[in-house]
């Protein structure tokens, strides 16, 4: 089934970037208080499908979710389920962006945490993404499309990218991570087919920071230098109030549909590439 109009609420860098990249998409930054403001945008715009793209991430960075909790909590807990009731009661299809960062370290599955796995989140911002997904996965014609780390071209905060280049002091770790071009594309065949369920929507494979910063380096920055400290350090030293979730995730349920994404280095190679590309 193919999509006739998407209505994206949240007007924020991925919100955005879906936006940009599909004519047929109305892109909303409305204020959401009650279930009766999300039918009446579903009234106004008679969409068939809304990517929920809003959410609360918390400034300079998550931390800051950790004293604002209600803040957290209403953003990227209660504003889901009241956007998935309206949704339901108009019956159109919902694909919520969540996070991947609700698992916290590495599973006993050589391949990943899948989709099925129950998560193990620790933090403010991780525990309120996670009890939406959790509410949500219980309602039909709802898609969770899980990201992590995004990673694109466009230099802004909320890039890897720019995050990694921007400290001093780095962990190396493992992960997966969501290229944000990819990301676009598999958020499009989701809405299209109009999926039901949690999808991880990751590059295939695992990358460690140190590889990103070396192609930083290679293609945008030679100059480029950061001390590598480990994840304890990461908050003895007060660089953050609790340790972060790193971790990799299986997409079988992507594979499921036939939705394929690049393999992740070969991805980020690519990203770092543009990315360089725009900076000169």
């Amino acid at each position: 089934m193919k999509t006739k109009k998407i209505l994206i609420i949240g007007n924020g860098f991925l919100g955005r970037k879906c936006a940009t990249a599909w004519p047929d998409a109305i892109l909303s930054d409305k204020k959401i208080s009650s279930v009766k403001d999300v039918e009446d945008l579903l009234d106004e715009h008679k969409p068939d499908s809304v990517l929920n793209a809003a959410g609360v991430v918390g400034k300079p960075n998550v931390d800051w979710c950790e004293t604002h909790q209600m803040e957290t909590i209403l953003g990227n807990t209660v504003l889901p389920i009241m956007i998935a009731e309206a949704c339901q009661n108009k019956g159109v299809y919902l694909l919520h962006m969540g996070t991947g960062c609700v698992f916290y370290g590495y599973s006993s599955d050589s391949e990943g945490w899948k989709e099925e796995d129950v998560a193990n989140p620790s933090a403010v911002y991780t525990r309120t993404k996670y009890a939406a997904d959790l509410v949500l996965s219980t309602l039909p014609n709802i898609g969770i499309a899980r990201i992590r780390m995004p990673i694109d071209s466009q230099s802004t905060p909320a890039n890897l990218i720019d995050k990694l280049s921007s400290y001093a002091r780095v962990v190396d770790v493992v992960n997966s991570v969501t290229v944000v071009d990819d990301m676009v594309d598999v958020f499009k065949q989701l809405l299209e087919k109009q999926a039901s369920g949690i999808f991880h929507v990751t590059n295939p494979g695992a990358i460690k920071h140190k590889e990103i910063l070396e192609m930083y380096k290679e293609f945008v920055d030679p100059d480029h230098k950061n001390e590598w400290i480990t994840e304890r350090e990461l908050v003895t030293s007060g660089l953050a109030k609790k340790t972060r979730s790193n971790n990799i995730l299986q997409s079988n349920n992507l594979e499921k549909l036939g939705i394929k994404m690049r393999p992740v280095k070969e991805a980020v190679l690519d990203v770092l590439k543009k990315y360089a590309s725009l900076k000169k």
